[in-house]
């Protein structure tokens, strides 16, 4: 008897690749072969982790504690510092069994969204929209609604679109501020009525706040649930050590929740995953539990950073981009390219188009159809100054050539 069953479980099988990794393995890939690549791809700091992160982990290894289980939410003295560095940094006061440590961000999305959502549940996703959001909203038989925003709303949602948007089966908001990917920074009075609403509905509200401290210029960070307290026993936040400290390869992240929803996905994770590798946890205390001073140096590298790439998107015929006010992206609109032709070819979608520009100008950059913003494009300048001149440079000329 022949088996009828799907080799690959149907709703894996559905997953769509990380669009932003697989940009990066394939310029990693033409690297490798030879080719000079610039790569705008993946959202991963330049910089190394600060020597004081890096030397508490060194430490950390020659302790035999750490090379045993531990418990499965994990290190009690970094959940207690999380909920410090909580107070400190969004004036969001938690205690320490409000928290989840994970294995990276990504972990936390997805850990909360498990917990979170039924069969039949909606989301509310503003987009354009990190490329990962999508995946375990399906994957937990929930049902993504995309908000679609542009330019003329600042790629800002607003309460008018989520209340025309919401129905009975309106489980949860995903909101983001910094913006990955748009570089877009949400105005306190808008978090605060934004916040307010959800509460006004009693819907959830997972709230990424991962770009915490890389805001630019005038813009800063708001955390929702400070700003109203009372959506606290219907908010998670996640964050993590990756983008602040430029710890991408440590995989901490954590979620922050009311103490029911908490113990819930500490109970899943404990099957999943356990605990998180405990050098890295020890590495993440030294990082939470320390200054700033690394973290402004980073800051004001990617403020100057965004001021060039800014400028010279905008210099490009036909390339029209809004200036990043935190995170480390410009969203760029490339409408005005696609159709033309460019190098003998003419692209009809910035998925063409991003294809056109790494054979041809070996620059890589994730087009937007992976954030839900078809004739978008993310560029990352978490890369050197003189690669992200270079790089910028070889797309306006290669683009220049349109007709």
């Amino acid at each position: 008897m022949t088996p009828t069953h799907q080799r690959i479980a149907a709703r894996v099988a559905a997953i769509t690749e990380s669009a932003t990794l697989a940009v990066d393995a394939r310029a990693k890939a033409l690297k490798a072969a030879g080719e000079s690549v610039i790569g705008f791809g993946a959202g991963e700091p330049d910089f190394p982790t600060p020597p004081h992160i890096v030397e508490a982990a060194v430490e950390a290894c020659r302790d035999p504690r750490n090379h045993r289980y531990t418990p499965a939410g994990g290190l009690p003295e970094l959940k207690e510092a999380i909920a410090v560095k909580t107070r400190r940094d969004s004036g969001l006061a938690i205690s320490s069994d409000q928290v989840l440590v994970t294995n990276g961000g990504k972990h936390a999305v997805y850990n909360a969204l498990t917990t979170l959502l039924d069969p039949g549940d909606e989301v509310l996703l503003p987009a354009p929209y990190w490329t990962t959001y999508p995946e375990p909203i399906a994957l937990a038989g929930a049902r993504a609604v995309v908000l679609p925003t542009d330019e003329s709303t600042g790629f800002r949602v607003t309460v008018e679109q989520l209340d025309a948007a919401c129905t009975e089966a309106t489980k949860a908001l995903l909101f983001v501020s910094p913006s990955n990917p748009t570089g877009v920074v949400y105005p306190e009075s808008e978090v605060r009525a934004i916040g307010e609403w959800a509460l006004e509905k009693g819907i959830w509200v997972v709230t990424d706040e991962i770009y915490e401290h890389l805001t630019f210029g005038e813009h800063r960070f708001a955390s929702m649930p400070a700003l109203v307290p009372e959506l606290a026993e219907r908010c998670v936040v996640l964050n993590g050590v990756a983008k602040t400290y430029a710890m991408t390869g440590w995989r901490v992240g954590w979620m922050i929740g009311p103490t029911d929803l908490i113990a819930a996905a500490t109970n899943f994770q404990s099957h999943v995953t356990s605990n998180v590798a405990n050098v890295s946890q020890r590495a993440a205390l030294a990082a939470v539990a320390g200054d700033l001073d690394a973290v402004a140096e980073m800051r004001a590298a990617f403020e100057r950073r965004s001021r060039t790439i800014h400028r010279m998107l905008n210099e490009i015929p036909g390339v029209t981009a809004i200036e990043p006010q935190g995170a480390f992206y410009a969203f760029p609109s490339m409408r005005g390219v696609l159709g033309r032709t460019i190098a003998g070819r003419q692209p009809a979608t910035t998925l063409d188009l991003a294809e056109l520009i790494l054979e041809e100008a070996k620059v890589a950059i994730v087009p937007g159809e992976a954030f839900g913003a078809p004739g978008y494009a993310r560029l990352s300048f978490a890369l050197s100054d003189d690669d992200l001149v270079e790089g910028v440079s070889r797309i306006g000329a290669l683009l220049a050539t349109a007709t």
